[in-house]
């Protein structure tokens, strides 16, 4: 009887490794990629808003404070004291509908351009679409406009001004271009705070000149016609005075200013990305 001799034969698996290396030059925005991280997205939107109120006495109330206080404020100073025009509508819904948009992006652009150095230990240890990182504060910030946006409509039942049906189709476009400014900001101006950390101070200054530069405690009717065009440069103008033509029947100043805020606004978003991917491979040093 002959021995049979037997083999072991060992598998040893290797495991897959991921080497991440940082490239230069201009890169696109990997959609696709993003795409197939949108669970790490839609976490993120979760974790900040549970942080954005956490330990907070009112919780989401603050969501319908930080539209109410202003309004209350600019209807004294504005409307009662100063006697600023409202376009024959109420001065309260006058103001409130646009310091809903404006708080929307004020709110989205402040939370944007400190995502990246308040949250270091993701953008250093672990590897995903760093896009997401911003992109999910001005994401986020929907849900307050959402709140801001109910609090509006009762407003205007209660001041007898309601919305005409024509609304509903404007509103979604609105609230898309809306959202394209804030991420173009966004994207740019998280992208420049982690290197240059003075943005994160200098930021609230900017956007309280950017309030009084943009309609929203007065109408955009009081711009002389001349310079009309230029204003426009700025989106929010064609976001607001859309948001009040939608809802309130107001006539816009120069109908160009919504076109000229959508060119502005996509500008804003593909050049913010761009710059985000091309300044990305330094992040893991400057933070």
């Amino acid at each position: 009887m002959r021995d049979t001799a037997r083999v072991a034969v060992t598998f040893r698996t290797v495991p897959l490794v991921r080497v991440i290396q940082p490239r230069s030059g201009w890169l696109a925005v990997n959609v696709e990629e993003l795409w197939a991280y949108r669970s790490v997205l839609l976490i993120l939107i979760r974790r900040d808003l549970k942080v954005r109120y956490a330990q907070t006495a009112l919780g989401a109330g603050w969501a319908v404070l930080q539209p109410v206080i202003p309004m209350v404020i600019f209807t004294v100073v504005f409307g009662r004291l100063g006697k600023m025009p409202s376009d024959g509508v109420p001065y309260p819904v006058f103001a409130l509908a646009a310091l809903v948009p404006w708080t929307y992006f004020s709110t989205s652009v402040l939370g944007a351009t400190t995502s990246l150095i308040s949250n270091p230990e993701l953008v250093t240890k672990v590897y995903f679409p760093r896009l997401a990182i911003p992109l999910a504060l001005v994401l986020g910030a929907l849900v307050d406009f959402g709140i801001g946006f109910l609090l509006l409509l009762l407003l205007m039942l209660v001041l007898g001004t309601p919305p005409r049906p024509s609304a509903l189709l404007l509103i979604p476009l609105l609230v898309a271009l809306m959202v394209m400014m804030a991420a173009g900001f966004g994207f740019w101006l998280s992208a420049l705070s982690a290197r240059y950390r003075d943005v994160k101070h200098v930021m609230p200054v900017v956007l309280q000149v950017l309030m009084y530069a943009s309609p929203v405690v007065y109408p955009s009717s009081l711009v002389p016609a001349p310079y009309r065009a230029l204003y426009a440069i700025n989106p929010l103008v064609g976001v607001i005075d859309g948001f009040r033509a939608a809802l309130l029947h107001t006539k816009m100043a120069d109908p160009r200013t919504l076109l000229i805020a959508s060119g502005v606004s996509a500008a804003l978003l593909v050049s913010g990305a761009l710059f985000f991917r091309r300044t990305e491979r330094l992040f893991a040093d400057v933070l």
